[in-house]
């Protein structure tokens, strides 16, 4: 498992919570291949953009579940004839879409060292994409388990993804808390009986996981009405 190296021995669990699943993309990262993405893909490239987009839905599932290579799901969708530009040229382009969401690693960081959380990422996603997102944001400085669906070749919102995670995991799920930006898988897991927050904002995330009592520490400083700067993460 991932270790934050905080100078101190690990910290024991201060509430009934155990374990954190979160979304990749649209919590901790944007969305690695977006609709707008594509559709800046399709400018700088010179590509038909409604091809383009009805290609990638034929085929993306599979490219996520772990069935094809992300070069077989360029073959499909770009390089089903010749172009101009290289493979390698728009993969660069492609992985050039995502940027992370600081404030909220941090949050989340700050919660593993705090509370001594297990930290599992429950991801749609293909798994070259994943790895770039995944070595160039740092994840694996906290993440302990990543439950992608390129991995156990299963999708979100299929409730057989979030059995697998609380089975690598190790936690039952009245122990865990799930953060995740799309209502839908919200909904899946709290079927399950995993505890959930729609993330929307940091902020608005930040005071859900406050009322679960996974506080970061700063909300008292926050609230203060001495505090007259941003105590943000």
């Amino acid at each position: 498992m991932a270790d934050l190296d905080t100078g101190e021995g690990p910290t024991k669990p201060t509430t009934g919570i155990t374990c954190l699943f979160l979304d990749i993309g649209g919590v901790l990262l944007t969305d690695g291949w977006t609709h707008e993405g594509r559709k800046r893909a399709a400018a700088n490239f010179n590509l038909d953009p409604a091809e383009m987009e009805e290609r990638h839905h034929l085929t993306f599932d599979t490219y996520e579940e772990g069935k094809l290579t992300l070069d077989e799901y360029l073959g499909r969708v770009v390089f089903y004839q010749e172009r101009p530009f290289t493979r390698a040229h728009f993969r660069t382009f492609m992985f050039a879409q995502s940027e992370p969401h600081p404030e909220m690693i941090d949050l989340v960081t700050q919660l593993k060292a705090r509370h001594g959380l297990k930290i599992a990422a429950v991801s749609n996603e293909g798994r070259e994409l994943n790895a770039y997102r995944i070595s160039e944001f740092g994840l694996d400085r906290f993440v302990d388990f990543y439950i992608s669906s390129c991995f156990v070749h299963v999708r979100k919102p299929d409730t057989d993804i979030f059995r697998l995670a609380l089975d690598i995991a190790q936690v039952p799920a009245g122990q865990v808390v799930y953060v995740e930006n799309t209502p839908m898988f919200v909904q899946v897991a709290e079927g399950l009986g995993i505890r959930s927050v729609l993330h929307t904002d940091h902020k608005s995330t930040c005071a859900q996981l406050d009322s679960l009592g996974l506080s970061n520490g700063d909300r008292a400083l926050d609230d203060s009405p001495n505090n007259t700067g941003s105590a943000e993460l």
